[in-house]
């Protein structure tokens, strides 16, 4: 366990830092006792390219911090910070054409019903916009609800979980971020193989650097050599990379095609609080029955494989009678977002909902990391007198996104947001409700990696009976939680503002 922290910490952006500091010091002393008189006229050359690259990068179509971040280090580093900063952007990305054949299937799979649009737009005429957004530009339909449960914990989402697939009859597809040897994973691999060993294509779907670096591969060649289909998605490499940046952070299961569980809940006994790590882990998920299942097939097997849609059909859901049967429960909209193209899906939808709230917004998310944009919406809907309430964790599980988040706490605070920390421990739930009639659980968090660099996926539902389940969850937790004050953030040390402002600049990066 030792080895992995080493080897975690000597990867992290933090250590990168460093190193591009070390690099520039002894850059610098080798110039100087070189070059001699002539470092200067070769200095004065680099910081001339270093400003060309600084307006390159202020021109370019990405996301103002992200910008400025690099201009920062670029000028604090002129020479390693440019060249870290060209090799990153010219080394290897994903393949375009993954996104284009995503595009393309998505299209041809995913038919948005006129009928139930229009059914929306009588129903709920405010999200009209929203669903038409995330069906055009996310290109995911909207479809009835027919049956959606939430869960108020990792446990009570786990308990479900296994009782679904002890019930599955043709196929199981998990994907994960995350994945740790425990009694979750333990309990959860007796019934895979048992339901590979019946016959059943079973999948499971993993992150390369999420997953890869926490666990050795003997576990999943185990699960290999019992007939489950085991996939690493973009493994690591020991390289400096951008492409090593894009994880895929969903957390996805499928059964038979027309059961789905999504939420923020890995495979760790943490989550499930087996195991404790930072206090009560407090999470949440949804399970949703029915055609909007399609969804997150589709977005399972694009990230699987390369497959004609003739194979992925093959998965299209079988409703079962009892499921039909049921009436109407307002509508779900489950949608992927991609850093492959230029569409931040995931933070628009957070956005349409803070801007269109009438009368609250309730969010919790593990990491309050915002950009002007973000902040300026939450500011501004509690000006225009929406309550605006955010619960973040107490007992955080790294310690810079504390601060950072505490250097948002002021800003907040002084637009007239409430900000909670939940006192117990650490809340991993991502979720935002507006005015109890809209609302987004899955795996997004308000940071840059989750809006502009993570696969991510979630479900927006519309006038759902489960929303009420979701406010009434906020309202429980909120009253566990400790309301941050405006004194709390002037007490705290100069130490702690200064370093959380510095932090705050490279928030982009981290």
């Amino acid at each position: 366990m030792k080895i992995k922290k080493l080897l975690s910490s000597i990867l992290s952006t933090n250590a990168a830092f460093v190193i591009l500091l070390l690099f520039q010091i002894a850059f610098l002393m080798l110039a100087v006792a070189s070059l001699g008189t002539r470092f200067y006229f070769v200095y004065f050359i680099l910081i001339i390219l270093d400003i060309i690259l600084a307006i390159y990068i202020t021109n370019k179509n990405e996301p103002i911090a992200y910008r400025f971040a690099w201009i920062v280090i670029i000028s604090i580093f002129p020479l390693m910070g440019g060249i870290s900063y060209l090799f990153i952007k010219l080394s290897q990305q994903f393949p375009k054409s993954l996104d284009m054949r995503n595009q393309v299937q998505t299209k041809e799979l995913l038919v948005q019903d006129n009928d139930i649009m229009n059914e929306l737009s009588a129903m709920c005429p405010d999200a009209l916009n929203l669903a038409r957004y995330v069906s055009d530009y996310g290109m995911y339909p909207v479809y009835r609800n027919l049956n959606a449960e939430y869960f108020p914990l990792g446990e009570v989402q786990f308990e479900r979980l296994v009782e679904e697939i002890e019930s599955a009859k043709h196929f199981i597809f998990l994907e994960f971020f995350i994945i740790t040897e425990g009694y979750m994973f333990d309990t959860l691999s007796e019934l895979l193989i048992k339901k590979a060993a019946e016959g059943l294509d079973v999948r499971l779907m993993y992150d390369g650097i999420g997953t890869g670096m926490l666990n050795s591969v003997k576990p999943f060649r185990n699960l290999a050599d019992q007939g489950i289909k085991c996939k690493v998605f973009n493994p690591f490499r020991p390289m400096i990379s951008s492409v090593q940046n894009n994880r895929d952070h969903r957390k996805i299961v499928i059964i038979d095609g027309h059961t789905a569980f999504n939420g923020g809940t890995n495979i760790a006994d943490e989550y499930i609080n087996r195991k404790e790590r930072f206090g009560h882990w407090k999470d949440t998920g949804i399970m949703i029955r029915g055609q909007a299942v399609w969804n997150y097939t589709v977005m399972f097997l694009q990230l699987w494989e390369k497959a004609e849609n003739s194979e992925l059909q093959k998965f299209s859901p079988q409703i079962p009678p009892y499921l039909s049967m049921l009436k109407d429960d307002g509508f779900v909209q489950p949608f992927s977002d991609s850093p492959l193209d230029e569409e931040p899906v995931g933070k628009r939808v957070y956005l349409e909902l803070i801007n269109n709230a009438r009368e609250y917004v309730c969010i919790t998310t593990p990491y309050l990391i915002l950009d002007e944009e973000m902040t300026n919406a939450l500011g501004f809907a509690a000006k225009k007198g929406v309550d605006v309430r955010i619960i973040t964790p107490h007992i955080p599980d790294k310690w810079y996104v504390h601060m950072i988040a505490w250097n948002n706490y002021a800003q907040l605070t002084a637009l007239g947001v409430k900000i909670y920390e939940y006192t117990p421990g650490f809340i991993h739930a991502k979720t935002c409700v507006a005015d109890g009639k809209t609302a987004l659980i899955g795996t997004i968090n308000f940071d840059y990696r989750s809006f502009y660099l993570h696969f991510e996926c979630g479900s927006v539902l519309y006038e759902c009976s489960v929303i009420k389940e979701m406010v009434r969850d906020f309202n429980e937790t909120a009253e566990l939680s400790q309301l941050i004050t405006m004194e709390d953030c002037n007490s705290r040390s100069v130490f702690k503002k200064i370093a959380g402002a510095i932090l705050n600049m490279f928030a982009p990066l981290l």
